[in-house]
C-alpha cells in the first residue's frame, strides 16, 4: 500500500516514520501517592510511576545513540489531567490552561505564562538522571512530556477509551491542541522525537527520573523518584544481535531481519523511487503490525539528513498512529503502554525481567498506536434528485502558511534545475467536516465528484456536483485526487503571481491536529491512512474526508510539484497557499482561504538559496 510521502523521491523532505519503544517485562505496580499538603491543589492525583523495574535499550551501529525510553509512566486518578492549547494568531503568544472537571462542573487553571510556548507538550517535565555501573554520573537531562502520548488503562473500572488525541501536534503553525490523561489511565512520560538520543556504551546503568520541581509545585505531585536498572545492549542491522552475545541472533524471516530489509534504502538505488545517492523511506503501514517492525528512517533534502528514527525492537509490532503528515515533522512516537508492557512478562537466564513478545492492537484497557484507519465508505450509488445546498453547517477551509522550505535541483529528471520546495498545509475549521464522494461511470478516466451536506443530527440532507477525481499513476501517488481543492502560487514582492506549482489535486486525509479546540472539533478522526483513504485504480467510488480541527499536509518537492526558480532573479517572493481556488467547495466562509510565507531567494544558478523571515511569533521553516 502507497502513500504520497512513501513514494516522493527519497532526496524529498519524506515524513519521518514512527518511533516506536521496546516492549518490556513490567512488574510495577500502579501507586497512587497523595501529594503534599502544603502544595496540594484541586484536581485530579497525578502520579509518576516505573513500569519495569529494569529494561533493555538497543544501542545500533552508526547511530547516533540510544532513545530513552526507560519505561516510566503518568497515571492520572480521580479525574483526567486535561489541558487546552490555544493561541488567538501567529501574531500572539501560546496559552495553555488545566481543565478541570467535577462532575458537572468545570473550570480551567491558567498556567504561568511562557510555561509552554509550542504545542508539543510540557516542556522540562521529566528529569532523568543516569549512573553507571560504579555510580558515576554519565547523564543528566529534562524531557518534555506530551500527555497524548500512547496510554493504557491501570485499574479495569477505568474508562475504556480515552477520549484525548493522540499525540501532541508538532505543525509550527497550529493553532490549538487539547491535551490529557484519561482518568484511571497512565500516559508514557517518552519524550521520543522531542528529545536527542543519548550517547550510552554497552553496559548497564542506573536511572533515576522524577517530575521536575516546578510541576510538582504546580498540580500537587508528590516527589517520588523511580528507579530503573538500564542494560544497554549493541545491535546491528548486519546481523549481529547482542554485543558479546549470541543469544536472539537474527534469522532470515525474523522481525530483525525485516528490520534490515527496510533499512537497507539507506543509500540503495534498489528502490522503484530511488534516486542515485539517496535513499528511500520504507512506510510502515501494514494491518498486522505485529510483523512490520518500524523502518528506519531515510535521508531527505537531497544530501541533508532527517533526525533517524529510533529503531524498533522486533517485540513491539507498533504501525502508524495519528498525526503523522506528509511533512518533515514527526509526530510523538506511540511508545507502547503500561497495560500493554504488564503483558509482557519474562525472564532470562538470570531471573532478570527481560523481553517478551506482547499482544498488540487496540482493545479494552489497551491503546498501543498500532490502529490502522479504515477508509471511510462512500455512499452506495451516486445521489439522484435536484441537488440544493441546504442552509446548514459547512466546512470553512483555510491555509496555513508555508513551512519546510528549502531549495532541490531537478535531480536527474530535470537536470540544471533549481527549485524552491516546500510543505502546505489546508484545514478545515468547521463547523461541519468537508464530505465528497466521487462515482465512476464504467471505462470512464475521471469520477463526478459531490459534496455532501448534513443537519445537526448527522442526517445528510442535501448535495451539489463539485467537479472531478483523477486517478493519478505516478509512483507516490497511485490514488484518486479531488481536483482543485487547493493552488499553490509563488508571487512576486508586488503580490503579482510569478510561478505557480503543477499541482491543483489531492487526496484528502486528516494528518495533522490544526485546531481541536474549534466547535465540533473531532479528536478521533478517521481518514487519516493515506493507503486507504483515497481509493485504488480498480475503485468504482471514493469518499473523501476533511474533518473539523484536522488539516491536510502535503510536501512539494518534485519537479512540476515545487517552483521552478531557476531564471527568478533575487529578490522577495511569498509562497501562497489557496484553499478552494475555484470556489467549487460550499464553505462557511471564502475571505480566509489564503495564507502568504514570506521567502529571499538568493545565490546563484545551481547553487540557489532561501531565506525565510519569522511569520510573527513562529520562527520556524
Amino acid at each position: 500500500m502507497m502513500t504520497r510521502p512513501q513514494q516522493n523521491r527519497a532526496a524529498r523532505l519524506t515524513r519521518p516514520s514512527i518511533a516506536v519503544a521496546a516492549a518490556i517485562a513490567v512488574t510495577a505496580g500502579v501507586v497512587a501517592a497523595a501529594p503534599d499538603a502544603k502544595t496540594e491543589t484541586p484536581g485530579p492525583k497525578i502520579s509518576l510511576i516505573a513500569a519495569s523495574t529494569s529494561v533493555t535499550l538497543d544501542s545500533w551501529k552508526g547511530e547516533p545513540g540510544v532513545y530513552l525510553d526507560l519505561g516510566t509512566y503518568l497515571t492520572s486518578e480521580d479525574g483526567a489531567f486535561e489541558f487546552k492549547v490555544t493561541r488567538k494568531s501567529y501574531k500572539d503568544p501560546v496559552v495553555a490552561s488545566q481543565v478541570i472537571r467535577d462532575g458537572k462542573k468545570t473550570r480551567t487553571k491558567a498556567l504561568p505564562a511562557g510555561l509552554v510556548k509550542d504545542f508539543t507538550g510540557l516542556p522540562d517535565f521529566v528529569q532523568v538522571n543516569i549512573v553507571d555501573a560504579a555510580g558515576r554520573a554519565v547523564l543528566e537531562k529534562t524531557e518534555a512530556f506530551c500527555p497524548n502520548n500512547a496510554s493504557g488503562r491501570v485499574r479495569p473500572d477505568a474508562p475504556a477509551n480515552s477520549k484525548y488525541p493522540q499525540s501532541c501536534p508538532v505543525n509550527p503553525f497550529t493553532l490549538g491542541s487539547v491535551w490529557g490523561v484519561e482518568n484511571g489511565w497512565a500516559a508514557n512520560t517518552y519524550a521520543g522525537y522531542y528529545s536527542e538520543p543519548v550517547p550510552l556504551g554497552v553496559g548497564t546503568y542506573t536511572a533515576t527520573v522524577s517530575v521536575t520541581k516546578k510541576y510538582r509545585d504546580l498540580f500537587g505531585i508528590e516527589n517520588k523518584p523511580q528507579s530503573v536498572k538500564v542494560t544497554v545492549r549493541e545491535r546491528s542491522w548486519d546481523g549481529e544481535e547482542e554485543s558479546g552475545s549470541g543469544e536472539g541472533a537474527a534469522t532470515a524471516d525474523s522481525p530483525e531481519a525485516a528490520a534490515r530489509s527496510a533499512h537497507a534504502g539507506h543509500g540503495s538505488h534498489g528502490s522503484q523511487d530511488a534516486h542515485a545517492g539517496h535513499s528511500t523511506q520504507h512506510d510502515q503501514r501494514t494491518q498486522d503490525a505485529q510483523d512490520a517492525p518500524a523502518a528506519h528512517a531515510a535521508h531527505a533534502g537531497h544530501g541533508a539528513p532527517v533526525r533517524p528514527d529510533a529503531p524498533a525492537t522486533a517485540t513491539n509490532g507498533a504501525g502508524p498512529t495519528y498525526n503523522v503528515g506528509h511533512g518533515p515533522y514527526p509526530p510523538a512516537p506511540p511508545a507502547l503502554p503500561w497495560a500493554l508492557k504488564k503483558q509482557a512478562t519474562g525472564k532470562d537466564a538470570s531471573g532478570r525481567q527481560s523481553l517478551s513478545a506482547a499482544g498488540i492492537g487496540d482493545r479494552t484497557g489497551q491503546t498501543d498506536g498500532s490502529r490502522q484507519a479504515p477508509g471511510v465508505q462512500p455512499n452506495a450509488k451516486r445521489p439522484t434528485g435536484k441537488a440544493t445546498v441546504p442552509d446548514v453547517p459547512k466546512p470553512d477551509l483555510r491555509s496555513l502558511p508555508a513551512y519546510g522550505i528549502t531549495i532541490s535541483d531537478g535531480y536527474e529528471d530535470v537536470p540544471g534545475k533549481d527549485y524552491l520546495a516546500f510543505s502546505a498545509n489546508v484545514w478545515n475549521a468547521g463547523p461541519a467536516k468537508l464530505v465528497v464522494d466521487g462515482f465512476r461511470s464504467p471505462g470512464a478516466e475521471l469520477m463526478d465528484a459531490y459534496q455532501y451536506f448534513y443537519d445537526a443530527k448527522g442526517k445528510q440532507v442535501g448535495y451539489t456536483p463539485t467537479g472531478t477525481m483523477e486517478w493519478d499513476p505516478r509512483p507516490g501517488h497511485e490514488h484518486w485526487h479531488f481536483t482543485d481543492f487547493a493552488s499553490y502560487r509563488l508571487l512576486k514582492a508586488d503580490r503579482n503571481e510569478t510561478v505557480r506549482s503543477g499541482k491543483e489535486a489531492f487526496c484528502l486525509a486528516n494528518t495533522d491536529a490544526v485546531d481541536y479546540t474549534v466547535k465540533n472539533a473531532n479528536w478521533h478522526p478517521g481518514n487519516t491512512d493515506l493507503s486507504t483513504a483515497c481509493g485504488q485504480e480498480n475503485s468504482i467510488s471514493v469518499r473523501e474526508v476533511l474533518d473539523v480541527g484536522s488539516g491536510d499536509t502535503y510536501t512539494q518537492d518534485l519537479p512540476g510539484q515545487s517552483f521552478d526558480i531557476t531564471d527568478l532573479p533575487n529578490g522577495t517572493y511569498y509562497i501562497q497557499v489557496l484553499a478552494n481556488p475555484e470556489n467549487q467547495l460550499k464553505e462557511t466562509d471564502y475571505s480566509n482561504n489564503s495564507a502568504l510565507r514570506k521567502v529571499v531567494l538568493g545565490g546563484k544558478k545551481g547553487a540557489r538559496t532561501v531565506k525565510v523571515p519569522a511569520h510573527h511569533l513562529v520562527d520556524a521553516n
